[in-house]
C-alpha cells in the first residue's frame, strides 16, 4: 500500500485531511449522525411503503378489475391511463418532496457533520 506524501512546498493542497477509521466509527455513533439517520428514515421509508402500495394497488386493479379500469373518464381516457399517469405525478412529486426535505433537514446537518470531521482530521 503506497503512503501519500505532502505535496511540494509552494503548492495548495486540493484535498481535505482524511479523517481515521476511529473517526468515522465515533461519528456513526454520535447522537448528531443518528438524528441525520432518523430524519432520513422518517421521510424515507413511509413513503417508499406509501408508493409501493400505490403502485401495488394500480397492478392489481389492471388485472382484477378490468372492468373498472376500462371506464371512460372524457373521450378515449380511462381510469386506467388515469392512474397511469397519476403514477408519473406522484414519482415527480416525490423526488420534489424529498428534494425540499433534503435541503431543508439532511444537507445542513450532514454539511455540520462533515465540516467537524474535516477541522478535526
Amino acid at each position: 500500500m503506497a503512503t501519500e506524501e505532502p505535496p511540494p512546498e509552494g503548492s495548495k493542497d486540493i484535498h481535505p485531511a482524511q479523517p481515521t477509521t476511529e473517526a468515522f466509527l465515533a461519528e456513526q455513533n454520535s447522537a448528531e449522525f443518528g438524528e441525520l439517520r432518523r430524519s432520513y428514515r422518517s421521510f424515507a421509508f413511509p413513503l417508499t411503503v406509501a408508493f409501493v402500495l400505490w403502485y401495488l394497488l394500480y397492478v392489481l386493479l389492471s388485472n382484477y378489475a378490468g372492468g373498472f379500469m376500462g371506464t371512460k373518464v372524457f373521450s378515449n381516457i380511462n381510469v386506467a391511463f388515469v392512474f397511469g399517469l397519476a403514477q408519473f405525478l406522484t414519482t415527480f412529486l416525490i423526488a420534489w418532496f424529498y428534494s425540499r426535505h433534503a435541503n431543508a433537514q439532511l444537507d445542513p446537518k450532514a454539511e455540520a457533520i462533515k465540516d467537524r470531521m474535516e477541522a478535526d482530521a
